[in-house]
């Protein structure tokens, strides 16, 4: 059975359409108009072999974090829509990610009830790239993603920068260890022959 979902978040202040496919090769083709913000969704669709595809835009002549927060929320609101019941799959997962001086785990659980928990130790100075100005990253709405994130997957969601010096690393290392961490929940349990993983029955309600 496919696990593919797609969401439309048509706000106010964001226009957002995503299309994910749990089951995938690892193939991004989101248009998103924050350079840096892009280069993290195809770094988690390629570690976590989902592929997703859409496009992106919102009032960035406010700031970045409308578009930022309310991409988290369509995302895990994705995820939620591909698992339906949750039968049969791991539902927990964690991951810890080395990139150079940085150390990064993330630890998931899908069992229908969000919570964040987020010690990222990011700066909040925003990443300088060239072009417009909005281009340059709000390293401050990398907590907000992923609120957004655990908000709409219902998903209690951990992530912990244990050390590093750079914020590029340490948001890199975050975005990788959850697609890794996802990647290991989501991912069909061959023991379980198609059971919730729920002493419950449920993971919905």
């Amino acid at each position: 059975m496919s696990r593919i979902a797609t969401v439309e978040r048509v706000t106010g202040e964001t226009q957002i359409s995503l299309s994910l496919n749990l089951d995938g090769t690892g193939t991004c083709g989101v248009t998103c108009p924050i350079g840096f913000l892009g280069h993290m969704l195809a770094a988690f669709c390629k570690h976590g072999l989902f592929d997703l595809s859409g496009s992106l835009s919102g009032d960035l002549e406010v700031d970045q974090h409308h578009l930022v927060e309310d991409t988290g929320i369509a995302l895990g609101q994705a995820f939620d829509r591909a698992l339906g019941d949750r039968a049969g799959i791991f539902r927990a997962g964690f991951f810890v990610y080395p990139m150079d001086e940085t150390l990064a785990r993330s630890a998931v659980d899908f069992g229908g009830r969000p919570y964040l928990v987020c010690e990222s130790a990011v700066s909040g100075v925003p990443l300088v790239a060239g072009g417009e100005p909005s281009s340059a990253f709000q390293t401050d709405t990398v907590e907000d993603f992923w609120q957004g994130f655990a908000s709409g997957a219902k998903c209690n969601l951990h992530i912990d920068v244990l050390r590093g010096r750079s914020d590029h690393h340490k948001i890199e290392a975050i975005f990788k260890a959850t697609a890794r961490a996802l990647r290991a929940a989501v991912a069909i349990d061959p023991r379980a022959a198609g059971a919730i993983p729920s002493t419950k029955g449920t993971l919905t309600k």
